[in-house]
Order: C-alpha cells, then structure tokens, then sequence
C-alpha cells in the first residue's frame, strides 16, 4: 500500500503496482518485445558494419559474413516480435470468445497489426542478408566502365582543312553553347 495525509489529517492509501503483480503473458509479451528491439539495434549496427559502402570491417568476404550475422540477427528479432504479438493476441481472442469471462473484453488493436507487420519485415529484411552472401560467393562484382559522351560538332564548326592548323578548334568558341 501506498499511503499519503494531506494538512487535515486525511490518509489516502491505495494499493502500490509493480511489474511482477502484472499476469504472467504480458510479462512474457514485454520481455519479447524488449529483446525484439534489442536485437533489431544489434541487428542494424552489424548491418551497417557489413554493408559494402563502409570502410569498416575488412575484406569483402568479412563484411559478408557480417552481414549474414546481421541477416541471422533479424530474423531472431523479427521472430520475438512475432511471437510476442501472436502471444498476446491468442490471450484476448480466447478472452473476448469465452462466454464465462465476466471482466472487460479487449479486441485486437492497430499496435498488434503494426506488430506483426513489423515482424515480417525483419524477417524478410534479415533473409535478404542471409542471401547477400550467396550472391556475393559466386562472383565478384565487376565495375561498369563509363564511356563518356560523344562531342557532338556541327557541319559549320568541322575544320575541313588537311593542313594541321594551331589554332584552337572552332567548336569551343563562345557560341558554340548557345
């Protein structure tokens, strides 16, 4: 209990709420969550680290097994976030279609949808990770060459002469961009 008196001399107590007096699936639903996002942090840094534009982590084929750790690491992530949801939907749909529960029925929310669509998308982004390394094992990744450009020159600036001329050629001449 948790007891406060005002000047009067009037004690108001009501009862103290912790988070062990909480049923045991929120708290199995909270622990599942809290690790989701803990390992959806992890999962991003190792992301980061593995990714092929960073200068951080050594070689190519270093930063692909970093980055299939990442992939590994969401899927793990996306997996309790699943399974979180999914827990504490089953409670409240069984809670709401039994007809002996008497106290306040709950239905299921947008938080448990954006839950879940959350979860699907660490668990195919973490796949697309676990999948980089297959591609990037088979072979390297070759440059595209760029080719600049041609200089496009019209009939009236082409020098026809056959006689090397010193002069600067014609098509650099100011009204040449106009």
């Amino acid at each position: 209990m948790n007891c406060a008196g005002n000047a009067l001399g009037a004690f108001h107590c009501r009862p103290h709420l912790t988070i062990f007096k909480v049923e045991g699936y929120i708290q199995a639903c909270r622990g599942l969550m809290i690790s989701a996002v803990c390992l959806g942090f992890f999962g991003s840094v190792f992301g980061l680290i593995g990714m092929k534009c960073t200068k951080v982590g050594g070689s190519d084929q270093t930063k692909a097994k970093i980055a299939c750790l990442a992939g590994l690491i969401f899927i793990l992530s996306g997996l309790c976030s699943m399974t979180g949801c999914s827990l504490y939907a089953n409670r409240i749909t069984s809670e709401f279609f039994d007809p002996s529960y008497i106290a306040q029925k709950y239905e299921l929310g947008a938080a448990l949808f954006i839950g879940w669509a959350g979860a699907s998308l660490c668990i195919i982004g973490g796949s697309i990770f676990c999948f980089s390394i297959a591609e990037n094992s088979k072979s390297p990744r070759r440059g595209y060459a760029y080719n600049g450009a041609a200089s496009v020159m019209s009939s009236r600036t082409k020098v026809h002469s056959s006689v090397p001329d010193k002069t600067p050629p014609k098509h650099f001449d100011k009204n040449a961009y106009v």
